[in-house]
């Protein structure tokens, strides 16, 4: 195939000069000359140490470049796929790597759907732009992902992350800004560690930079404080999270950047957060990585009706679980599903007993013609459906009844122990 582009290289002379590298070669380099020329000692050796040169030079740029593809691969493997769809809220989420260089770095985003209509913003940054950075990056995503999970408070999970990166031993500190939204309530709490605060659109245009008080960033101190910062939302404001990128230049202080976001929300359409995204990073500059995070509360279009009662372990327990469930099920005009909704809380209640230790806690929620049935106690094992039962078992049916009787059933962890869930449907 290279004949035809070969056929008029060098009528006056020709050199054909492997690029050895590493053992093997990298290519070949052709220098042709048109008029006649005759090769003298000196320049043999000058055309075979330059091709030498040549190789190794062109192996170490393979190299660079396969190097790169693979961080970024793995960078772009560790950020989230896709966005969970929100009860009474819209997410959007964009990266931008930076163009100055070819390292990458590591600033990363999520949102974590947490029990009971909450949900987690998180976005970060890792000091540094390197294979390293990257890596810890994922790390700090997914063990703040466990933490919240967990069922812990934000200033924990923040906590626990902090300890965390101080336990790898590493270089590396990393910056973050965690919110925890209540869907229902439309409340939020928010920590920094480190981090850009929110800004925050509300529904008439106007737009305010959270004074949330911050802690350190995470891995600088073992005995950091993360205060937590109360947020109200009203349906229609979008909250929105960034990393330094988007914010700070070498020619302005990065509190006018913050400025310039807060008055780019403040004139942008809210129903189209995309566009909105979008448009924050037209003209964006890209010496640095840039994360951008935003979410549009729109309020639950129904609101959950919920009642809990403390079991105290007596041995009346489970009856005066029951007579709590029927009452409130009368009270919010239940009349149909009762006896398997009893059943159920009898059988969790009693498993709850009879197999954990310390404050177990029944939840009723109603919401959508679905019962939803909760008991959480200080156990952190999930239970187990036994393979076989035999028919002179005195135990081991519960679980089977829950399952049987509901739509779905689960078990959620929650500080440290756990919540066994089923869902009952109610003919509307």
């Amino acid at each position: 195939a290279l004949e035809p582009a070969l056929a008029e290289v060098g009528p006056g002379g020709l050199a054909v000069l492997p690029l050895p590298a590493g053992g093997r070669m990298a290519g070949a380099c052709l220098i042709g000359w048109d008029a006649p020329h005759d090769f003298g000692p000196d320049e043999r050796a000058l055309l075979t140490a330059s091709a030498g040169l040549a190789g190794q030079a062109l192996m170490r740029a393979h190299a660079f470049d396969a190097e790169h593809e693979l961080v970024a691969t793995l960078q772009r493997t560790l950020l989230p796929r896709r966005l969970p769809r929100l009860p009474g809220a819209e997410a959007v989420a964009r990266y931008l790597p930076a163009t100055a260089g070819l390292e990458v770095g590591g600033d990363w985003y999520d949102v974590i759907p947490l029990p009971d209509n909450h949900v987690a913003l998180v976005i970060g940054d890792v000091q540094g732009h390197s294979a390293g950075a990257a890596t810890l990056m994922g790390q700090m995503r997914t063990a703040l992902r466990a933490y919240a999970v967990e069922g812990h408070p934000p200033d924990v999970v923040v906590s626990h992350a902090n300890r965390l990166l101080l336990d790898m031993e590493t270089d590396l500190f990393a910056t973050c800004a965690y919110v925890d939204v209540d869907m229902e309530a439309g409340t939020a709490w928010c920590v920094r560690a480190g981090h850009l605060p929110p800004v925050l659109r509300h529904p008439d245009g106007g737009t305010e930079i959270v004074p949330a008080e911050g802690g350190p960033p995470l891995g600088v101190q073992s005995e950091a404080d993360f205060p937590m910062t109360p947020i109200r939302l009203q349906s229609g404001t979008v909250l929105a999270l960034a990393t330094d990128g988007l914010v700070e230049s070498p020619d302005a202080d990065i509190d006018v950047g913050i400025d310039r976001l807060a008055r780019g929300l403040a004139g942008a359409d809210p129903g189209h957060l995309g566009l909105v995204a979008d448009a924050l990073l037209t003209g964006a500059r890209r010496d640095d990585d840039i994360a951008l995070l935003l979410m549009r509360y729109d309020g639950l279009a129904v609101r959950p009706l919920r009642e809990s009662w403390t079991v105290w372990r007596v041995p009346e327990a489970v009856r005066h679980a029951r007579r709590f469930t029927r009452r409130t099920l009368r009270a919010w005009g239940v009349t149909e599903e009762t006896d398997a909704a009893l059943l159920v809380v009898s059988e969790l209640v009693t498993n709850a007993l009879v197999h954990t230790e310390g404050q177990v806690r029944l939840d009723l929620t109603l919401v959508s013609h679905r019962l939803r049935i909760a008991v959480a106690d200080g156990s952190p094992r999930t239970p187990v459906k036994p393979p076989s039962i035999g028919w002179e078992a005195t135990g081991g049916r519960g679980i089977y009844l829950v399952e049987a009787l509901s739509a779905a059933w689960g078990t959620l962890p929650v500080g440290g122990g756990k919540q066994v869930w089923c869902e009952l449907p109610l003919r509307g």
